[in-house]
């Protein structure tokens, strides 16, 4: 009996994971806006702290669901964005820079692409004569 609760325990525990989940292009769909996801250089997603994982095709649609409320923000695990320059490498979304510019194509056209390092941005700043934003102003674009 022992044995059997141990084991059932570890399986519960096992089974509420907060990992994110990779993002399928082309399969998964955007929780806000309903569309297929389908650019690999954009992307985002919310983990809850009990293991549900919202995914997004950009960053707007992410934000817009972070001011919702629906979960509280003080339930969510990781805030992760799409590293444009590495495509589908997660980032964490409150240490992310980001670049705004009408030259940005993003699914949603939120005009936002998300980078890791001023080396990676700093490629792209002036070709797009973009604006560098932190989490931050980024965060109160969408409210």
């Amino acid at each position: 009996m022992r044995v059997t609760l141990i084991i059932l325990l570890a399986a519960l525990a096992y089974g509420c994971t907060v990992e994110p989940e990779p993002l399928v292009y082309g399969k998964d769909i955007c929780y806000t806006c309903k569309m297929t996801l389908m650019d690999p250089k954009f992307g985002a997603e919310v983990v809850t702290k009990k293991g549900k994982v919202y995914k997004f095709d950009d960053v707007n649609c992410m934000l817009g669901f972070y001011h919702s409320d629906f979960e509280s923000q003080g339930d969510i695990a990781h805030l992760l964005v799409i590293n444009f320059a590495q495509p589908t490498q997660f980032m964490d979304a409150t240490n992310s820079w980001y670049l705004k510019s009408e030259l940005i194509r993003s699914p949603m056209a939120s005009g936002i692409a998300a980078f890791a390092t001023e080396e990676e941005y700093s490629l792209y700043k002036k070709e797009w004569k973009a604006i560098l934003m932190s989490w931050g102003e980024t965060n109160t674009q969408f409210k």
